[in-house]
């Protein structure tokens, strides 16, 4: 007959040897119905596993102690048992509830050292009161110790209450720690993936920001060099082209004081002279006022570049319209200062050479190209310019005509073609590709 058997026989008193069954049956009766009161105040101490470990200790001693009416009892866990149970042990006398050990009595203390370093002795009958063993996968964990009442006999069907409710004390820790920590796990959870998502937004803000510091910084750089290449382009030309252009009207003065009394009509044509010299200079100290007084511009400011060549760069009155198609992109500064210095070489020689009265630059803006066009109206011959340009690539005409091989030469840097056909409005059209993204020149950009 095993253990099971016995705590079951205990508690129902159904085996009996002796010849009269009615003093037995009263007395099974009395048992059955401690048994039935002490079931219930089992279920009602272990239903509290979710209020936390302590709380299930102190309802299961106080059931245990209410059933044997003990003077004191004891509860303990084992050492190296239940490592994470809290509290190890608990002791109530009376109705105080006492979890230091040097408050305990002696008996009681004797106890606490078998049930914690020998809790496999705990089924063992004990010197002074009553102990039964707490089990955990068939493994000892632990007992329950009491001091009875005097008078109190403590029947089999006793200790096998306290066996079940031990066991089930045990189990229903374990369970109630699981509990906890699965709670603490998950509010630790929930408080590290908040924390994360904190982050992740923080971070795509800080992002954010860093790429509209980025964008600005390269915005900002862009306009540096552009303010670089108008101030070196004013330089260059109040220090050369408007000197020498002050120097030939010094000249022409000159010449046309000792020619006016011997030719008349020389000498009027050295006014004449004098006056284009005039101009030019009126011109280029507009354009040099309007290259270092320009105001900031965004990055991909081409088409206003061009916007503002068209009104100062002119000695004439030609009149020029500008036109720009596509969403522009922001060039490195050398590219746009070539662009600009073949679209004012072209106009220069379009009021140099021909009668045209309107000239037209359109800038396109393609997906894998731009495409730069200078047309006018006047008498040009877009096949003589196309010899002239292949002779010049050919010799040197003691440097005639090198505009148009200048211009072909800063085409092919930018890795594009220039070609010379005939306009639409009658004149001639130059018409500059370059490609996209413009060519590396080992940071020289």
């Amino acid at each position: 007959m095993t253990a099971t058997d016995n705590d079951l026989g205990a508690l129902t008193g159904v085996r009996s040897g002796k010849r009269s069954f009615y003093p037995e049956f009263v007395r099974t009766a009395a048992r059955l119905e401690r048994a039935v009161e002490a079931l219930d105040r089992i279920s009602r101490a272990l239903v509290r596993t979710g209020e936390g470990p302590r709380a299930l200790v102190e309802a299961v001693v106080r059931a245990a102690a209410e059933h044997v009416q003990a003077d004191w009892l004891l509860f303990a866990v084992a050492d190296g048992a239940l490592r994470a149970a809290r509290p190890r042990f608990l002791l109530l006398a009376g109705d105080t509830l006492v979890d230091d050990e040097r408050l305990f009595p002696a008996d009681a203390l004797a106890h606490l050292r078998v049930l914690r370093s020998r809790p496999w002795e705990a089924g063992e009958p004990a010197e002074t009161g009553v102990r039964v063993p707490m089990t955990l996968d068939c493994e000892p964990v632990g007992g329950i110790a009491a001091r009875p009442a005097p008078g109190m006999d403590v029947a089999d069907t006793d200790l096998a209450v306290l066996r079940v409710l031990a066991n089930q004390a045990a189990v229903a820790l374990h369970n109630s720690f699981l509990v906890h920590a699965t709670m603490r796990l998950r509010g630790r959870t929930e408080q590290l993936s908040e924390a994360a998502e904190q982050q992740a937004r923080d971070l795509a803000a800080r992002n954010a920001e860093l790429q509209e510091t980025q964008r600005r910084l390269f915005e900002a750089m862009q306009r540096q060099a552009l303010d670089d290449e108008r101030h070196r382009i004013a330089r260059e030309l109040h220090d050369s082209v408007t000197q020498d252009v002050l120097s030939a009207g010094m000249m022409i003065e000159i010449c046309r004081a000792e020619l006016a009394e011997s030719d008349g009509a020389v000498a009027g044509k050295l006014v004449e002279a004098k006056e284009l010299t005039r101009h030019a200079v009126e011109r280029l100290r507009a354009a040099i006022y309007a290259l270092h007084h320009s105001d900031a511009e965004p990055s991909g400011s081409l088409p206003v570049l061009l916007e503002r060549l068209s009104t100062v760069h002119l000695p004439t009155a030609l009149q020029v319209s500008v036109s720009v198609h596509g969403e522009p992109v922001p060039l490195p500064g050398e590219a746009e200062h070539s662009l600009l210095r073949i679209t004012g070489e072209a106009l220069f020689n379009t009021v140099l050479h021909t009668t045209a009265a309107r000239a037209r630059i359109r800038l396109d803006y393609r997906a894998e190209s731009i495409r730069l066009s200078i047309c006018d109206d006047g008498d040009g011959d877009p096949v003589a310019l196309r010899r002239m340009l292949r002779l010049s690539s050919a010799t040197d005409l003691a440097g005639a005509h090198r505009g148009l091989a200048n211009m072909r030469a800063r085409a092919e840097e930018l890795g594009g073609t220039l070609s010379i056909r005939r306009s639409r409005i009658g004149g001639i059209q130059l018409l500059l590709t370059i490609p996209l993204p413009l060519p590396d020149r080992g940071g020289a950009w």
